[in-house]
């Protein structure tokens, strides 16, 4: 039986999900999210995206998402689908303050949305502490408090340094010296999903140094692949840096991904870190699911 289902589609960077709003909409009625999210990416037989985000009511926050990769796996965070549902929920009067909480499966995240002639142009979320300790981001291993910092890990005899970083969703971050050379076709494919060192699957990353307030990075997501951005990702880089003592802390970072720029700042006073970027809406319409 065809079913007609309401949908945006966003963007932040070129990160691009389909946004279901079950605020204003029922959304009883569709039988699988993780089957819907596989159907929507589809660019041939679908829509095309990276995936599925719900827009829900939440009785811990303003509202609630839930990311849904192009391969049906649920994530924990998205930084740019963060933003998009802080510019739709903002638009379409889902809330009624400038800043408000988004409840993810990582927690609460706290949304400022930045204004131009009445529409949401950029959006500020402060994506919470980041989590250094091997076994919650996780990475196999000795269990202990000391964060993964600069690793050693051998694929198919070659060795690689890799730093560790959650931003509610696992990245691992290896530093290059040009980002066009990256083997992140190489190690993307091979670690993201089922690599025994990382249980729960990762995102790879890879970073290179410009200035002491300036880095490249690209990404293979984990239940995805190569994307444009990835807004955790960009956290995860910029804490990695700091960590690795390539770049300060307390200093705005401009993170050049594929898509576009994200700011991003770690402050040593709360140990939060703020992401800063645009969210842009590319079209409604009604996806005929059979």
């Amino acid at each position: 039986m065809e079913q007609k289902i309401s949908f945006t589609k966003m963007h932040g960077l070129g990160n691009c999900y389909i946004y279901l709003d079950g605020i204003t909409r029922d959304l009883s009625s569709i039988e699988s999210f993780p089957a819907l999210s596989h159907q929507v990416s589809d660019p041939y037989k679908g829509i095309g995206s990276d995936g599925l985000i719900l827009i829900l009511p939440s009785k811990k926050a303003d509202v609630r998402m839930r990311i849904f990769n192009k391969d049906g796996s649920e994530a924990m965070n998205c930084g740019n689908g963060l933003r998009c549902v802080a510019k739709y929920a903002y638009e379409h009067q889902l809330v009624d303050s400038r800043q408000f909480a988004i409840e993810t499966l990582s927690g609460n995240k706290q949304a400022t949305v930045h204004l131009r002639e009445g529409s949401v142009e950029e959006v500020t979320v402060d994506m919470g502490e980041p989590i250094l300790e091997r076994a919650q981001i996780p990475v196999a291993g000795p269990l202990g408090g000391q964060p993964v910092i600069r690793e050693q890990l051998t694929v198919d005899g070659e060795d690689y340094a890799f730093t560790a970083v959650s931003m509610g969703n696992p990245h691992a971050l290896f530093f290059v010296d040009a980002i066009a050379e990256a083997p992140i076709h190489k190690l993307g494919a091979l670690l993201a999903d089922t690599y025994p060192l990382f249980p729960n699957g990762v995102n790879v990353g890879f970073v290179e140094k410009l200035s002491d307030h300036e880095v490249n990075y690209r990404v293979w997501e984990r239940g995805s692949g190569i994307t444009q951005a990835c807004g955790t990702g960009a956290c995860a880089s910029v804490v990695a840096s700091i960590l690795e003592k390539r770049v300060a802390k307390d200093v705005p970072v401009t993170v050049h991904l594929e898509g576009g720029d994200l700011t991003i700042e770690w402050q040593s006073e709360s140990n939060h870190v703020l992401m800063t970027g645009e969210a842009k809406t590319i079209c409604d319409g009604v996806y005929f699911q059979r």
